[in-house]
C-alpha cells in the first residue's frame, strides 16, 4: 500500500492519529501493517477486532454527532489529547467509508455527554430522546417563556419508593414512551407543572408530577442552583437512575448520576 500521505494528500500531514468510524475489515486491514501511525477505531461494535477502540451506544445518524461523541469518548479514555489533529474517516452517503475529514480535538469543549450514556443503565435511546427532549424544551421554553424540567431515568421502581405524588398521576395506566413524538407535545405540555417525571430503563414514562424525597445531605451541587437540582443529584445518589435536568433560571441542562454533575450543555449551542 502506498504511504498515508501518496492517498489523503495534505488531509494526513502530521496528523496525531487516524479515527475510522465503523470501518469495514478490508478498510480496517489498509492501516494495519502502517509503522508509527495511531489508529483508533469507533463504533457501535469492534467488528474488525481493533487494539484501539471506542465504543458508541447509538450510531448517531448526523456524522456531527458521530464524530462529536466518538472524540469525546476518546478523549474521556485518554486514547488522544486536546489539541491533537485527527484524520476522521466516517460513513455519510452509503454504507461504506466515503468521507474524510480533518478535525482538532478540543478538550476546552468536554460536555460529559459520553459520561451520560456509558454510566446509564437505562437504554442510550432512551437516554438520547430525554435529552433532546430536554434541549428542545430549553430552546423553545413553554409558550415562549422558559421553564424548568426534571427528568429521572432508569431504576423506576426504586425512584417511585423515594418519591410521593403531587398530583393525580397522567400515566398511571397508560404504556406511553418516551420518543414518541405525540407523547413529547404531552410531556412539554406538563413540564410547566411541578414535579418530576419518572422514566423506566426502556422509555416507558412511568409517573409525573413525582415530588423527590432522597436526603440532600453530602450532595454538592454548583453554587446558584436550586432545589430541583438539589433533588436531582440527590435522587441519583440513592439509586441507579439518572437525572436530566433544564434549569428555568439559567436555560442549561444539567446531567447527575451517583450524586454528581456529570453534563453541562446550553441548548443554543447544541
Amino acid at each position: 500500500m502506498d504511504g498515508l500521505d501518496d492517498v489523503f494528500g495534505d488531509l494526513y500531514a502530521n496528523v496525531d492519529a487516524v479515527v475510522l468510524f465503523s470501518p469495514s475489515g478490508s478498510y480496517y486491514e489498509r492501516f494495519t501493517d502502517i509503522e508509527d501511525l495511531d489508529l483508533i477505531v469507533i463504533g457501535t461494535e469492534n467488528a474488525v477486532g481493533a487494539e484501539t477502540f471506542v465504543e458508541l451506544p447509538l450510531a448517531f445518524d448526523d456524522i456531527r454527532e458521530r464524530i462529536k461523541f466518538g472524540l469525546e469518548g476518546a478523549l474521556e479514555q485518554g486514547l488522544i489529547d486536546g489539541g491533537d489533529e485527527l484524520l476522521c474517516a466516517t460513513m455519510t452517503f452509503s454504507d461504506s467509508i466515503d468521507t474524510l475529514s480533518r478535525v482538532r480535538a478540543d478538550a476546552e469543549a468536554h460536555t460529559g455527554i459520553y459520561d451520560l450514556f456509558v454510566k446509564s443503565r437505562a437504554e442510550p435511546e432512551v437516554v438520547k430522546a430525554v435529552l433532546e427532549l430536554a434541549i428542545e424544551l430549553g430552546k423553545k421554553g413553554q409558550k415562549g417563556k422558559p421553564v424548568g424540567a426534571l427528568f429521572v431515568v432508569g431504576d423506576a421502581g426504586k425512584v417511585m419508593n423515594k418519591s410521593r405524588p403531587l398530583s393525580y398521576n397522567p400515566f398511571e395506566k397508560s404504556h406511553v414512551h418516551v420518543g414518541d413524538p405525540i407523547v413529547n407535545v404531552m410531556l412539554k405540555e406538563f413540564s410547566r407543572l411541578d414535579g418530576a417525571f419518572v422514566i423506566s430503563d426502556a422509555g416507558k414514562i412511568v409517573s409525573a408530577y413525582r415530588y423527590l424525597e432522597p436526603s440532600a445531605e453530602g450532595v454538592d451541587i454548583p453554587k446558584g442552583l436550586g432545589a430541583r437540582h438539589m433533588a436531582g443529584g440527590a435522587i441519583t445518589r440513592d439509586t441507579n437512575a439518572i437525572t436530566i435536568v433544564l434549569s428555568e433560571s439559567d436555560g442549561l441542562v444539567r446531567a447527575f448520576k451517583a450524586g454528581e454533575l456529570i453534563l453541562e450543555v446550553d441548548p443554543e449551542a447544541y
